[in-house]
């Protein structure tokens, strides 16, 4: 038990804004994902355990900060770019979605908010804080029951927007708070065609998709 009251702030969502997903192609795009992180090694930041076992979908404001976040996490320069591995892509899809309704997320912005809940940017920063984030993340949705996620500043695409939903926080009022926007996106990362659209958002990070060794 986490002794500090907390005292989350709070960002509004409206109802009508796009957010972008990349996730695995075997999932729908409003399908959130059922795997839990382990408690102390491999998952998530802000994933659920078997403690706290909700399941999680992650978004973003842009398309290249949903792509950032997905292939950029531990990427080293190479010269003067990052060299992105093909499976980073493989099996992957970029969606778009639109929230039909307002969302209610616990704001990690701004050094602020994290004072609010009694953290620092290690939190969001730290590479070995993931276990501790998933922890905390247990504390705050305890404390902030209305809270249907959280927002923060993207590590790999400063100052944009990440977000993760906890789908346990989508009753019936909201359980169609998503909505799919067909013919938007990338159905396939890793096709010819994906790979080069997705170097095409990479380009101002300096980054690309390394192409397969075989089709």
């Amino acid at each position: 038990m986490i002794e500090n009251e907390l005292r989350p702030n709070v960002e509004v969502i409206p109802a009508g804004t796009e957010l972008w997903r990349v996730h695995k192609s075997k999932y729908g795009p409003t399908q959130f994902n059922p795997t839990l992180a382990d408690l102390h090694f491999n998952g998530g930041r802000f994933e659920g355990t078997v403690l706290d076992p909700y399941r999680s979908l992650y978004v973003a404001d842009t398309a290249l900060t949903a792509v950032a976040e997905s292939v950029l996490r531990s990427v080293p320069w190479t010269g003067d770019r990052r060299e992105i591995p093909y499976i980073s892509v493989h099996g992957r899809t970029l969606s778009v979605l639109r929230t039909t309704r307002e969302l209610t997320l616990v704001s990690l912005l701004e050094e602020k908010d994290l004072a609010a809940v009694r953290q620092t940017a290690n939190l969001l920063d730290d590479e070995r804080s993931y276990p501790m984030a998933r922890r905390w993340t247990s504390e705050i949705r305890a404390q902030a029951p209305e809270a249907m996620g959280l927002v923060w500043q993207s590590r790999r695409n400063r100052p944009r927007h990440a977000m993760v939903l906890f789908h346990d926080r989508f009753d019936d009022c909201h359980c169609n708070a998503l909505e799919v926007l067909p013919g938007r996106g990338i159905a396939d990362l890793g096709s010819a065609e994906g790979i080069e659209e997705v170097n095409g958002l990479l380009g101002p990070l300096q980054a690309e998709v390394s192409e397969p060794l075989t089709r």
